[in-house]
């Protein structure tokens, strides 16, 4: 299995803990980008390094948490080849991969629980992008 890059600041810490253990567990090999511990961090000081690394090609997906998700993605987005999406439910994984190709998922880690992230990294990890009309709509994200 390949190697999944994981991020989050104090908000998503205990989340990130838990999802390095089960994805482990489940034959993947992890990159912890940090933070590694509760203690108050600024989001963007993690998610730059990861988001470059999905950016130059180094990993293929990686796994961003904060507590609402969204400054993780916002910073995330700010790398022309990264497509992080925010997702809440099982859905929204399974179409920012179908319809939007995303290379990170964004989780909110104050709003789901363990479960249902780990639900989603499997749903985000293991979806393919359907291509066709959605590819030229990705392909207009990064266009000025």
């Amino acid at each position: 299995m390949s190697t999944i890059p994981i991020a989050s600041d104090h908000g998503g810490f205990e989340t990130k803990e838990y999802l390095k253990k089960k994805l482990i567990s489940m034959g993947y090999d992890i990159k912890d980008y940090g933070t590694f511990s509760f203690e108050s961090v600024d989001y963007p000081d993690m998610i730059h390094p990861l988001a470059y690394a999905i950016n130059t090609g180094k990993y293929k997906r990686g796994i961003i948490l904060c507590g609402s998700g969204n400054g993780a993605q916002m910073t995330a987005n700010k790398y022309p080849n990264v497509r992080a999406g925010l997702c809440w439910n099982i859905e929204q994984s399974t179409l920012i991969r179908q319809h939007n190709n995303a290379n990170i998922i964004s989780i909110p880690a104050r709003f789901v629980d363990f479960k249902l992230a780990l639900n989603m990294v499997n749903v985000f990890l293991n979806t393919e992008f359907e291509g066709g009309r959605h590819l030229v709509r990705v392909e207009k994200i990064a266009k000025k």
